[in-house]
């Protein structure tokens, strides 16, 4: 009880520094050197900020009729979290058996998303099917849950009041969203086979639960993170442990978004800790095609 006690107050002071940063903007105008911002505040770019991975067609949402097609199926668990019944959104790969074994990327949404938000934005399903069927990725489990941990977790009303129950998930997704995946589904249970990655908000969570769980991610991605992200001093106190333990660290932003500056602080502390990691920085916003792009680059670099 006190260590989810402690979990939520920091979600309430991760909140209050979302909500700061967000309506930043309206506190004070660009400096002199940085570009508008819209969301977020200003922009400010240096000679690190650049696209390191072009973008794909818009077909690598397209579904083919020539090659074979996964599952997608919305699934329930009971989160002892949370005290409810929850809901999960699970993708398994073209002839997926309960004879062979798969790896599993967890994909955790934004502030305003829920289990469906990574569908309706990406199509990881689609995607994954194609990737699959061209051998540019290994046939993985994809799951994306639900990241607002409390009893009533629709995306409904002030949807920035809801922050600190994105803190909480942090016990859900470990003691039992992974469980309940790994009791229902084929799957290795060894952190070499668990990915997480999320977008905005999801992106933070990603970053905040991946990087203080090595015992339990070995990859690790966060697209366009939001301010709920902790300092790189906190997710990264060890960067040595960081380079023996993490197999990929993946951090995207677009150069039009306003948080990228969440985003280039912890790159800037990586890049000077000498930790190994990918920065893109493609040109485009807060928006669904800057997660779906960087979704099917980072979906190819894992498990290999």
């Amino acid at each position: 009880m006190k260590k989810l006690f402690t979990v939520i107050l920091l979600g309430m002071l991760q909140y209050a520094s979302f909500v700061a940063e967000a309506q930043e903007p309206t506190a004070r105008q660009p400096r002199e050197g940085r570009r508008g911002g819209g969301f977020g505040g200003p922009i400010e770019l240096g000679p690190d900020d650049k696209q390191n991975y072009p973008d794909p067609a818009d077909s690598i949402v397209e579904e083919r009729d020539d090659i074979p097609h996964g599952k997608l199926e919305l699934i329930e668990y009971e989160s002892t979290t949370v005290g409810t019944t929850r809901k999960m959104n699970v993708y398994t790969p073209p002839g997926y058996s309960s004879e062979k074994k798969y790896p599993v990327l967890y994909l955790l949404h934004g502030i305003g998303g829920d289990e469906t938000e990574w569908q309706r934005f990406a199509k990881p399903n689609v995607l994954l099917d194609n990737l699959i069927a061209d051998r540019k990725a290994v046939p993985m489990i994809v799951v994306m849950p639900n990241g607002r941990a409390q009893k009533n977790d629709r995306a409904e009303g002030n949807v920035m009041a809801s922050a600190p129950a994105f803190a909480v998930f942090e016990r859900d997704l470990l003691d039992d969203v992974i469980p309940a995946i790994e009791s229902r589904y084929s799957v290795h249970s060894d952190r070499e086979h668990r990915a997480l990655a999320g977008l905005s908000m999801g992106g933070g969570q990603s970053l905040n639960f991946g990087l203080t769980n090595l015992e339990t991610f070995a990859w690790v991605g966060g697209l366009s993170s939001a301010p709920n992200t902790k300092t790189p001093e906190e997710l990264v106190p060890n960067p040595e442990q960081i380079k023996e333990q993490l197999e990929l660290l993946w951090l995207s932003c677009g150069n039009q978004d306003g948080l990228i500056r969440i985003s280039q602080r912890l790159q800037r502390y990586l890049q000077e800790n000498d930790v190994p990691h990918i920065w893109n920085v493609d040109s485009h916003g807060h928006d669904p095609t800057h997660w779906r792009n960087n979704l099917y680059h980072f979906a190819q670099k894992l498990f290999q």
